[in-house]
Order: structure tokens, then C-alpha cells, then sequence
């Protein structure tokens, strides 16, 4: 019976594998297509443009500085939060962590327009600019308010998922032994959850670096202040520059490109998961 049905499993596996690598090649030859066509667009007055302009320089660094901050403050919110919504069961958890959520789900246009209302139309917010001095609306620092907003809850929610693997067992040892919790997080657990902190840090600099609708709305888009290379591509589509904001896409897929492969390199091999 067994050796009757051999051989049509052996097709059936054949045909289920040869399905997933059809699937597989048809999504790659889709986005590299894409990537392609652009390129081909592209002409080399635009690609001179790009490269001359003092203005796109000046925002490709403010994209780059900007980002690697945000990604910075995201990951010192995301290791403690990680580690106690990971490790520790307390009220409200589950609400907690379905808002730690929200900022995933909700259109990224929300978070503008949320900064904007509470820091032009509350008196905690303009109380925060005005007596403190602290200026976020259509200042560079804005940029990295709503980059954070938007993408910290990635890195919180990767730190998470890493700590969730880590056996807790490793710790219960290390505490037998006299370390005390403090010490067992940051010997154990800590470079346990390495390449999950690396890949939370990956998924913030990525959703940092290519933010475009909040920061229109809360920090505008001023040529040598608050512009970064996606409100670039926007300007520039707008006047119609097709093929300069193509060129400017283009350095920005090539530097997240260079930025993935150099962490990859440096960090190891990281698994991205939510």
C-alpha cells in the first residue's frame, strides 16, 4: 500500500515545490522589474541633477541623520519595553500591548495631523514650545518626533518577539547561581536576544528612513531645513521632475540597500519578524 502511493506522493511534493519556487520567482521578476523600468527612465541629466544639487544632498543627509536617531531612541524604548511586556504579566497587559500596536495599523497621515493638533492646539503642547522651548513643528527635531512615533512600535515588537524565544530557563540559572535580575538580563538574555534587537533596529531605520505623509503635514517639506529625500520625490513629482524624482527614489532604494547589506555583515545573519 505504502509503495503504491510512493509514487504519487513523490509527484505531489515535486509539484508543491516547484508551485512555491514558481511563486517565488514570479514576486522577485515582479519587484525587480520595477526597479528596472526605473532605471531604464531614468536619464543621465537627471542623474547629474541629483548628484549636483546641493539641495538633495542636504536632504539625503537629513534623511540619514534623522533616521539612525530615530532608530537610536527607538531601540532604548524597545529593550526594557520588550524585555518586561515579554517577561512580566501585570493589569492591562493586553491593552497595553495592543497600543504599543497602534502607530503598526493606524495610516501613517494620522500621526502628522495627531502631532500637529496637539502641539498648535493644546496648551500642553504649546506650553512644550513655547515655555520650555522645545520646537518641533516644522523643525528638524519634528522629523525625528514622527519618525519615532511611527516607527518605534516596530522595534518595541521585534525586542518582544526575541525575548518570547529566549528559554527562560538560561535566566532561572544564572539567577541560581547569584546573579541578580539586572545581571542575568545583561549577560543572559540580552546577547540572547542580539539579533532581535538588530533586526527591531533594521525595521525602524527602514520605516524611519522612507517616511513621507506625517512629516509633510507636521514639519513640511522646506528646501535646506526639514526636507528629507521622500518629500524630495514628492516635490519634484509635483513640478513635474518624473525623471529626478525617479533618480532620487532610486538613491534612496540604493542607500537602504547598502545600509541592510553593511547591519546584515556586521550583526550576522537576522531573521525580520513581527
Amino acid at each position: 500500500m505504502r509503495r503504491g502511493n510512493a509514487p504519487n506522493r513523490g509527484i505531489k511534493d515535486r509539484f508543491f515545490t516547484g508551485f512555491c519556487a514558481f511563486m517565488l520567482a514570479v514576486f522577485v521578476a515582479f519587484i525587480l522589474t520595477l526597479i528596472i523600468a526605473d532605471v531604464l527612465y531614468v536619464d543621465k541629466a537627471a542623474v547629474l541633477k541629483v548628484i549636483g544639487s546641493h539641495d538633495i544632498r542636504h536632504a539625503l543627509w537629513m534623511s540619514i541623520w534623522t533616521s539612525v536617531l530615530t532608530t537610536f531612541i527607538s531601540l532604548l524604548f524597545a529593550v526594557p519595553l520588550g524585555y518586561i511586556l515579554s517577561r512580566y504579566r501585570f493589569p492591562a497587559h493586553a491593552v497595553i500591548d495592543a497600543i504599543i500596536d497602534l502607530p503598526i495599523i493606524f495610516p501613517p497621515l494620522v500621526a502628522g495631523l495627531t502631532l500637529l493638533v496637539f502641539f498648535s492646539q493644546t496648551g500642553l503642547g504649546k506650553w512644550i514650545q513655547e515655555d520650555l522651548g522645545l520646537e518641533f513643528w516644522f523643525q528638524p527635531k519634528g522629523i525625528v518626533l514622527c519618525q519615532f512615533l511611527v516607527a518605534a512600535s516596530y522595534a518595541i515588537r521585534s525586542v518582544k518577539t526575541a525575548f518570547d524565544d529566549i528559554d527562560r530557563r538560561f535566566e532561572n540559572v544564572a539567577l541560581t547561581l547569584g546573579c541578580t535580575q539586572c545581571a542575568s538580563f545583561m549577560r543572559v538574555s540580552l546577547p540572547l536576544a542580539a539579533n532581535g534587537i538588530i533586526a527591531g533596529g533594521i525595521l525602524t531605520w527602514a520605516r524611519a528612513f522612507g517616511l513621507f505623509g506625517p512629516l509633510l503635514i507636521f514639519v513640511g517639506s522646506f528646501r535646506g531645513r526639514t526636507e528629507v529625500l521622500s518629500t524630495t520625490i514628492f516635490l519634484e513629482q509635483s513640478v513635474g521632475n518624473l525623471e529626478v524624482a525617479l533618480a532620487v527614489a532610486l538613491m534612496m532604494i540604493l542607500v537602504a540597500l547598502a545600509a541592510i547589506i553593511t547591519i546584515r555583515v556586521v550583526g550576522g545573519r537576522v531573521q525580520l519578524r513581527l
